[in-house]
């Protein structure tokens, strides 16, 4: 399948090595740029042998066990029965000063050679979060790295207890609701599942959001039903629903191939359930080579 014509060369982002095509925020995982030596420190290079944060650590992740089980008795997620099933809306992030910025994950290209640059900080009133950079398309002279250019932004997994999963479970809403003002740039958002199986960890789902830019605020409301799933940067065939019950992440992505400044800031990120809209999936469900 080809890539959607409003893509534009938003679509393609950077390739490590033999020029595949990977979603920003997952490089740094086992990538190593090509020509640089092995580096496997000792297993004991990654402990902490200070027993002070180890007691510390442990103090906190049972006070976490504790309210998380209190919050089981109360309802999903610590809310009531009663609110869970008459909540229309849900609040998933907001921004309320520097603290509320160890959520986000910044990346650019970087991790591979690359001369993009991004920093997140607080916007200038303190209450929003400002992503700013320089996009560069100019390539790494190492040989093999063909394309080059992305910045990106992804919320950090959840986590509880003891550094155990946790999700996202948003299958009583049906839309994203975002307020960004924006610079005029086309982004991606992208949004991530728990998938079954471990070859499926690069799966994103994506959708394409154009800024007005100017001094405007946007108010955005994106259906769930239209994301797209692709998988290393690629459009898949084989497409399907996103699985809203355990969601992992949601960011924002820049790899319009246009170098030069830009600017995100963002206000809230939230969930809202519109009757209105009845679509299931908005993309055809095929097999590239069906059975007979």
């Amino acid at each position: 399948m080809q890539p959607p014509k409003m893509a534009g060369r938003l679509w393609w982002l950077v390739c490590p090595g033999r020029g595949s095509l990977v979603p920003g925020p997952g490089l740094s995982r086992g990538y190593r740029r090509p020509g640089a030596p092995v580096h496997k420190p000792p297993p004991w290079k990654w402990l902490s042998w200070d027993w002070r944060k180890g007691l510390e650590s442990v103090g906190r992740h049972w006070s976490l066990l504790q309210e998380e089980a209190l919050g089981r008795l109360r309802g999903p997620e610590g809310r009531s029965l009663r609110l869970e099933l008459q909540e229309q809306s849900r609040l998933l992030w907001q921004a309320q000063g520097p603290d509320s910025l160890k959520h986000w994950r910044v990346s650019s290209d970087q991790e591979i050679g690359g001369r993009s640059r991004a920093r997140l900080s607080v916007g200038g009133n303190g209450r929003t979060a400002l992503l700013t950079g320089e996009l560069s398309t100019e390539p790494p002279r190492d040989g093999e790295t063909r394309y080059s250019g992305y910045c990106s932004l992804r919320s950090r997994p959840l986590k509880g207890a003891f550094d155990l999963k946790k999700y996202y479970d948003l299958s009583n809403f049906n839309t994203l609701h975002l307020r960004v003002r924006g610079d005029g740039r086309p982004w991606m958002v992208n949004i991530s599942s728990e998938m079954y199986f471990t070859h499926q960890k690069d799966d994103l789902y994506n959708y394409f959001l154009f800024t007005q830019g100017g001094p405007y605020w946007q108010d955005v409301k994106i259906p769930f039903s239209k994301f797209f799933l692709s998988s290393r940067g690629r459009i898949q065939d084989n497409q399907h629903p996103l699985w809203l019950d355990k969601i992992n992440t949601i960011g924002f992505t820049l790899g319009d191939k246009v170098d030069g400044p830009f600017q995100l800031e963002i206000d809230f990120i939230a969930v809202c359930n519109d009757r209105a809209h009845t679509e299931e999936f908005a993309y055809e469900k095929y097999k590239r080579n069906p059975e007979v």
